[in-house]
């Protein structure tokens, strides 16, 4: 009896730490609306300056405790920079936009962090006074886990009384519900704004902290974070401090008997979790719906229109520079071409469905690793030609949108995005599991074209021509009764259901649609590489794709092409060079700032002349 009482009890301590993480990442994100990728980063740096801050005081327990809160005052103050100084430029930029720039912000402070910290993992110094073990029915139980058991009660009491009993909670509870009128009342958003990140910070970076004793700091901590306390507060209820600090509890404890009687359920047991309780409860166990819709989408004031007659000849143009590209390129060159050529397809069908379809997806690799790897698996087990295996890719990804996509049409914002998240992870997990049949971390090898295909150079035309006419045929079903429902369900749900269109269904063709299309540019790409790894399927290659998308713009119907092209460019010149990720987010946090609506839609506002000649609409309706 005794392991399992210390079983349960560990489940509490890891809880704890994670708590204080997600807590902050909800408070920021309820009142700004900021979905805060750099949350992670704080977390990493509350530990490292942690560990400094107690080497460098004095013994004792009173100098580890106050090392602690110094690190978390810190990463306060460091949250407050980049709130004032990024984020209240841009926060009247698409939400999407907002993910983008602290991703630019996480990118960098990577970077400064193995500059300054050095790339060596920290072993953490043990806490004054709590450096033992009691003994639980035979079984040992770490003094200082019983402490961090009793810390996030303590914390949680701490934010009830500042959001209840204070004037400044009251504020923040009010702009949780409605910005716009506490705006309008006289308050002062950007103070309130700013003491916000600050006390969201200041958690991640208490968060941090407090585990270094138990975990060390290690410049992996960040992604590793980032993860679970977004399942934790998208579990517990966006804006629901007490939902964060139960949904905590259930995930500490199920990932702690996990690993004791499913070890294999680790790498996904949180995501499953997440995927059933926003099924079940599509606002999570303790968030509130969301009201009921009033006005039409930010999005529709920026309709779509058809390629003018000067971005048809820019368009004719581009065609013949690629199709004469390799009388003067190298095989280096065409290898990334082509490979800009299926990403931006990729890109393509994750914009049909976040743009037009106004659907963020934070799992579209699950569609094009999973388009990779049904490819490759058709190959290796069947003996399946390429030309079959081309057509098989997309049909099964198609089938596998529509299941996932049934589940997740359901939801909106952020929950849809986070379930498709999670059914994403859970495809990455079985193919990293099931490795007798997709080959596990070692992948599937030996995926090459038909012979008839196996000249560089020919490859290359059958990628651009399969990745181009994907592009077409996405832009083409934009302009069709198909795509303009599909428009209308995401400018308003209830005036498109009011005038017979089944919002729902639409918007699960849709996703079974993108899906397709991701899977034929993951069945391309395997061919180009020759072989796959679960990498195409995890949670950074949903981001590539999805930073390519809101780099270009979704406002642009050239948004996922220009983006792709970019985001691929940056990737292979600045990957070289040291401290890469610095130069990266800096580029990112830059286009940000000057480029709000993406490089293609910011250019195509900037030059159109004139409303026909605007091919995302760059002039706002009405």
């Amino acid at each position: 009896m005794g392991p399992f009482i210390v079983q349960f009890l560990t489940g509490l301590s890891n809880a704890s730490a994670l708590f204080l993480v997600a807590a902050g990442l909800s408070l920021i994100f309820g009142v700004s609306r900021v979905v805060n990728m750099a949350h992670g980063s704080f977390y990493m740096v509350g530990a490292y300056v942690a560990y400094f801050a107690i080497s460098w005081l004095p013994k004792g327990g009173f100098w580890f405790w106050g090392g602690i809160l110094i690190a978390a005052v810190v990463v306060g103050l460091l949250g407050t920079v980049v709130e004032v100084l990024l984020l209240r430029r841009i926060y009247r930029a698409p939400e999407l936009f907002m993910l983008m720039a602290t991703f630019a912000v996480l990118l960098v402070i990577q970077d400064l962090a193995l500059w300054v910290f050095g790339a060596e993992d920290l072993l953490g110094p043990r806490a004054p006074g709590l450096d033992g073990s009691i003994q639980i029915l035979g079984a040992l139980m770490p003094e200082y886990d019983i402490a961090l058991i009793l810390i996030a009660p303590l914390v949680l009491v701490g934010l009830w009384f500042l959001l209840n009993r204070t004037r400044w909670g009251v504020l923040v509870r009010a702009a949780t519900e409605d910005r716009e009128m506490l705006a309008a009342l006289g308050v002062n958003q950007k103070r309130l704004f700013t003491g916000v990140f600050f006390l969201g910070s200041f958690l991640a970076g208490l968060g941090g902290a407090v585990q270094l004793p138990k975990g060390g700091a290690d410049l992996l901590m960040d992604l590793n974070v980032i993860a679970a306390a977004f399942v934790v507060v998208v579990v517990g209820g966006m804006g629901s401090i007490p939902g964060a600090f139960l949904a905590a509890l259930i995930l500490g404890e199920l990932t702690s008997f996990g690993v004791l009687f499913i070890p294999q359920s680790t790498l996904v047991m949180m995501f499953f979790v997440m995927a059933v309780v926003l099924v079940i409860r599509p606002y999570g166990l303790l968030g509130k719906p969301e009201g009921v819709e009033h006005t039409v989408s930010e999005l529709a004031q920026w309709p779509l229109r058809k390629a003018s007659r000067k971005l048809r000849v820019t368009g004719a143009v581009l065609a013949a520079v690629l199709l004469a590209f390799p009388l003067f390129a190298g095989s280096f060159q065409l290898i990334l071409i082509g490979e800009i050529a299926m990403f931006a397809l990729a890109c393509m069908s994750l914009f049909f469905i976040t743009g037009p379809g106004g659907m963020v997806s934070f799992g579209h690799a699950a569609f094009f690793g999973g388009g990779a790897y049904a490819a490759a698996l058709f190959v290796h087990h069947v003996n399946t030609p390429m030309e079959l295996a081309l057509l098989l890719a997309p049909t099964c990804m198609a089938l596998l949108a529509l299941v996932i996509g049934w589940f997740c049409v359901r939801l909106s914002g952020v929950y849809l995005a986070m379930l498709t998240l999670a059914f994403a992870q859970i495809c990455w997990a079985v193919v990293c599991q099931w490795g007798r049949f997709t080959g596990g971390d070692d992948g599937v090898l030996g995926i090459w074209p038909s012979p008839w295909a196996g000249n560089e150079v020919i490859f290359y035309y059958l990628a651009i021509i399969i990745s181009g006419g994907g592009i077409l045929a996405l832009r083409y079903l934009l302009f069709t009764p198909f795509g303009y429902a599909m428009r209308a369900c995401r400018d308003s749900r209830l005036r498109a259901a009011a005038i017979g269109i089944h919002v729902r269904r639409r918007q699960w063709y849709s996703f079974a649609v993108a899906g397709m299309f991701a899977g034929l540019a993951g069945g391309i790409y395997v061919f180009s590489k020759g072989s796959v790894f679960p990498y195409e399927m995890s949670i950074p290659r949903s981001f590539d794709i999805l930073l390519s998308v809101l780099l270009g713009g979704i406002h642009s119907l050239s948004g996922p092409v220009v983006g792709s092209a970019a985001f691929i460019g940056l990737e292979d010149l600045i990957s070289r060079v040291h401290f890469w990720r610095l130069i990266l987010g800096s580029i990112f946090i830059l286009l940000v700032v000057c480029f709000p609506q993406g490089i293609a839609g910011y250019f195509s506002a900037r030059f159109a002349k004139e409303p026909g000649d605007q091919e995302a609409g760059s002039e706002r309706s009405g």
